[in-house]
């Protein structure tokens, strides 16, 4: 067999460069593109670490209008969403930093099944308690949107965040982005090892998703300043203490020394 002819007419297979392979009618080669490691310095803590940006992605949780818009759910219920707005600043800073270095950037939101067939009673009462409440999926009473499901205004990413065509968007439907969902999937197709995290509630479903990252085996980083919680001080505290303690590192966008990297290159 004359393996050069038969490679010649080659053409990649896969939705991403690090998934795919390359093939032709009369053979296949499936060995994954190799990529040189893209390592930056971060100040985080526990300790000061080095992560390889040519394997890492950055996932933002639940940056949507029911969590962070003033029409929004949490603000019709009387939640102040003011902490909710704080990493809407941050993010529009260093999101694109991260894209000039080729990382992925995914938008995790809740957005639910208009007929709350993928919600069990446990969590409509998470947020409807008396049963007669606005809840997951009940009209909101200004707007008129669904509340938090798929398709709806109050699933959308507030209009005040920057994003790109080629950001990754993945719908939710429990406090962990994992349950239930093609986030490890799409994260595996990358050839991801390393997950910074943004978003809120960062003691909720930023928690969450964090720590069965963890579990799942992937390295896990807190971007502090791009994270935020409408709960109370005491929850966010506990919430980088057990990141710290248990799961990864906190590190402020600013401790990512991409200009070192640049100069480097």
């Amino acid at each position: 067999m004359n393996m050069s002819a038969s490679t010649s007419d080659l053409r990649s297979l896969g939705a991403s460069k690090p998934a795919s392979w390359r093939v032709s009618a009369d053979h296949a080669d499936l060995v994954r593109p190799i990529r040189s490691a893209m390592p930056v310095q971060v100040t985080a803590q526990p300790k000061p670490i080095t992560i390889d940006l040519a394997r890492t992605a950055m996932i933002v949780v639940d940056m949507q209008n029911d969590f962070c818009h003033v029409d929004g759910w949490l603000a019709s219920i009387g939640v102040d969403i003011t902490p909710a707005r704080m990493p809407i600043s941050p993010l529009n800073a260093f999101l694109p930093q991260l894209r000039s270095q080729h990382v992925p950037i995914i938008w995790l939101n809740w957005g639910a099944r208009p007929d709350r067939q993928n919600l069990s009673p446990s969590l409509l009462h998470v947020y409807n308690g008396s049963g007669c409440g606005v809840g997951l999926g009940d009209h909101l009473p200004k707007t008129n949107s669904l509340v938090l499901t798929e398709g709806s205004w109050s699933a959308q990413i507030v209009d005040d965040l920057h994003q790109e065509v080629t950001d990754i968007h993945v719908l939710k439907h429990r406090m962990s982005g994992f349950w239930d969902t093609p986030l490890d999937s799409i994260l595996r197709n990358l050839d991801v090892k390393t997950l910074l995290f943004g978003g809120v509630n960062a003691d909720q479903c930023v928690l969450h998703t964090l720590a069965d990252a963890n579990f799942l085996g992937y390295d896990t980083i807190l971007v502090e300043d791009c994270a935020a919680t409408t709960s109370p001080e005491f929850c966010m505290q506990a919430a980088l203490y057990n990141i710290k303690q248990i799961f990864g590192f906190v590190a402020p966008s600013a401790g990512f020394a991409f200009q070192s990297l640049a100069e480097d290159l």
